[in-house]
């Protein structure tokens, strides 16, 4: 597509989305498998999501980092055990996840984005209470539920022109902290901003109606269809999480949720920004 016609199929959604917050979740999956994937991922990401900015979008970004958990805690010699696909995370695990979380992958993230001005502020969800969170079930440790967010402090950075970057490490309110999935976290934020959009950047190109059938990929599809998979075990593994919170967003006052594969170039600017988009895209409506 030329670049003249590109960017007037872009200026309606500009203007429709100007001043809208929209919450994007980063995945660990979608940095890439090495290290130079994982840079160059990273690169296109911050690029994008400060181009958002630029035109007067709102972006939070909500990271996760699974994969570079498993991977510190394999180099300290911890084996990880899990409960019903979910880590068991006893302190010490705890300790690893905010190391990775709040000390690496945060930090990467904001550098990246300031690359293109000083625009990126780094959080975790025990800053000025964003996330307060409750233990999710006693078997599993220090993993956490969302019980609450405050968007106090997001919101405080959005009107001067910030880009939030939060890490999924929540606290109870006797200040425990507890390691939350991002993709429930992303979408938590994203309900209580009341947000235009939810995005999942991933590994994967979105959400099929066959997880092992690559052209049963779905463009559209509604909240109550999407629930239809999820039960059926359709839609299964990482991909519950965030279709689970696709369909509660929807519900809850966000427009659209998105499910895109993160490692596709500038993907998440092809979604926003353009009639045929790229993924799949969640509403309250029917499938189409």
């Amino acid at each position: 597509m030329e670049l003249g016609s590109l960017l007037a199929e872009a200026l309606p959604y500009i203007r429709e989305f100007t001043g809208k917050e929209i919450v994007v979740k980063y995945g660990g999956n979608a940095m890439g498998a090495s290290h130079a994937e994982e840079v160059a991922c990273l690169s296109r990401f911050a690029q994008d999501v400060a181009l958002v900015r630029s035109v007067g979008i709102l972006p939070v970004v909500v990271h996760g980092g699974g994969p570079q958990i498993g991977e510190l805690m394999a180099r300290l010699g911890k084996e990880a055990e899990f409960h019903e696909g979910l880590r068991v995370t006893d302190a010490e695990t705890l300790e690893i996840a905010r190391m990775v979380l709040v000390g690496k992958i945060n930090r990467d993230i904001v550098s990246a984005i300031n690359v293109h001005g000083p625009l990126a502020v780094g959080l975790s969800g025990e800053d000025a209470q964003l996330i307060t969170a409750s233990q999710r079930a006693t078997e599993l440790g220090f993993v956490g539920n969302v019980a609450d967010v405050d968007t106090s402090i997001l919101r405080r950075l959005l009107d001067q022109g910030l880009i939030p970057v939060v890490a999924t490490i929540g606290a109870d309110e006797k200040g425990q902290s507890y390691n939350i999935n991002a993709d429930t976290v992303a979408g938590a934020i994203a309900e209580a901003l009341r947000a235009e959009k939810l995005v999942f950047l991933t590994d994967i190109e979105g959400i099929r109606e066959d997880p092992d059938v690559a052209m049963s990929l779905v463009h559209e599809i509604g909240a109550d269809r999407l629930d239809e998979l999820i039960e059926s075990g359709a839609v299964s593994g990482g991909m519950v999480p965030k279709a689970t919170a696709a369909s509660q967003a929807v519900r809850s006052g966000v427009s659209r949720a998105h499910v895109l594969d993160g490692r596709v170039p500038h993907a998440l600017l092809i979604e926003l920004f353009t009639d045929g988009g790229v993924g799949t895209m969640v509403s309250l409506g029917e499938s189409s």
